[in-house]
């Protein structure tokens, strides 16, 4: 279905869908269940809120948090109102967050809790624009400028008693055209520049993702990459809910693992370090293991080589070889397996090159990697491996409706509905990037 814009998305996924689980969150020792129901609740109450703030089409609204269902709900409400949503590395000190907040002329800054606020807090004086702070988790915060997300919230309530239609003409009022997110790079080549993505160019982006690659309502991800990059934000945000995939957050960086193994996820958008560190991790099991023990690895990731080759060419296993690799991942990749969860169909990973090496072993061991290529710019997937069609080394094929050539230089061309708009406020440099062709 082609839709008018990312809230227009997201409505829609909730109307067809309002029973079945959109999100997970970790509470009380244990994963918690939302619907899709009760998360259209919670965002249609925070777009009221933020409406009532004074809110309006293509405002700037700052988010400085960490990934959480709060995230997603800000998120979605910005975009319900038409304004604009400027997420930002929770990573990064005070004068960078002091740089973006008032390059992007944002008016509202939503913090996840006191330590992001005290860098906001640092800085104030300094801010051109900002009219509100809101606060997610307000505990340790006593600022004037300051409200909570509960708050924003309770007034959006009010609001929408009076005006029940107000969201669902502000979603009506935006198109593809319209500016969705500003997303700064990381500013290694200069000061940082703010991407500008349209509500087609991520649209774009993942109706083509999807005919690339199989995600379904009954698929579940672990989110841990940061939302505030444009990969995680496609995969694990906009593309899950365009199907109605369940979305679970990780409690942290650290507890991924953990989390793996509670979630049981089917799908996962990962970044290289991640499979580089679990195979280390093998390894050092193998050369702890006794030598029967390591023949048995060694023989099982041989057969698996050997399997991955007819998967390659979309062809059966022969009798032999198939039963083979059964006994093999018995024998030597169930602990692996066991270790994300038991259920992953297949891991998208992007963000820095993954070696061959990495990528034929975790696909032997039946954890299929896929490996794709793309930029913030480019909303970002340009190409990406297929399940049924994938090549070790190599960043896949070119997805639908994006056109790639090799300049005589080498530099890699790029043009269709996935280009940005523009660097923010930044003329010259977008014409550095983006010519007439």
């Amino acid at each position: 279905m082609a839709y008018a814009n990312l809230a227009d998305m997201f409505y829609h996924t909730c109307k067809n869908l309002p029973d079945h689980p959109g999100m997970m969150y970790k509470d009380g020792g244990s994963f918690q269940t939302l619907t899709f129901g009760e998360i259209e609740a919670r965002v249609n109450d925070i777009a009221g809120g933020l409406a009532a703030l004074g809110v309006k089409k293509d405002d700037k609204v700052i988010l400085l948090a960490e990934n959480s269902k709060e995230w997603a709900f800000c998120d979605f409400a910005i975009l319900a109102n038409g304004a604009v949503s400027v997420p930002i590395y929770t990573t990064l000190l005070a004068q960078d967050v002091k740089y973006i907040i008032n390059d992007s002329d944002a008016r509202i800054v939503i913090v996840s809790n006191a330590a992001q606020h005290a860098k906001v807090a640092e800085v104030e004086k300094d801010l051109v624009n900002v009219k509100q702070i809101v606060a997610i988790d307000p505990a340790g915060i006593s600022h004037d400028k300051t409200i909570t997300l509960e708050d924003v919230s309770r007034r959006g309530r009010e609001l929408l008693a009076k005006k029940p239609d107000l969201i669902r003409q502000s979603v009506a009022g935006v198109t593809r055209e319209d500016l969705a997110t500003i997303i700064y790079t990381s500013g290694t080549t200069g000061e940082p520049k703010g991407v500008m993505l349209l509500h087609g160019n991520m649209l774009s982006n993942v109706e083509a993702s999807l005919r690339a690659l199989p995600f379904s309502k009954n698929d579940r991800l672990l989110s841990f990459l940061p939302l505030s990059h444009v990969f995680e934000r496609m995969v694990g945000h906009f593309t899950a809910n365009y199907v109605g995939a369940t979305i679970a957050y990780a409690e942290s960086i650290e507890k991924v693992v953990d989390n793996l193994q509670e979630v049981r996820p089917t799908v996962m958008a990962s970044v290289p370090r991640l499979f580089e560190k679990m195979y280390a991790r093998v390894l050092s099991n193998v050369e702890a293991a006794s030598p029967l023990r390591q023949k048995i690895f060694h023989w099982a990731v041989g057969v698996g080589k050997a399997a991955v080759q007819y998967q390659q060419n979309n062809q059966p296993l022969p009798g032999l070889l198939g039963a083979k690799y059964k006994i093999a991942s018995k024998l030597a990749f169930t602990k692996l397996i066991d270790l994300v969860g038991g259920n992953v169909r297949f891991f998208v990973s992007g963000g820095a090159p993954l070696s061959a090496e990495i990528g034929e072993f975790f696909t032997s061991a039946g954890l299929q990697i896929l490996e794709g290529y793309g930029l913030t710019e480019t909303s970002p997937v340009i190409t990406v491996n297929r399940l049924d069609k994938f090549r070790f080394g190599s960043v896949g094929i070119k997805i639908d409706n994006v056109e790639v050539k090799i300049a005589p230089d080498g530099e890699i061309l790029t043009r269709g509905p996935h280009v940005m708009k523009g660097y923010y406020k930044k003329e010259a440099a977008t014409r550095e990037v983006i010519d007439d062709e």
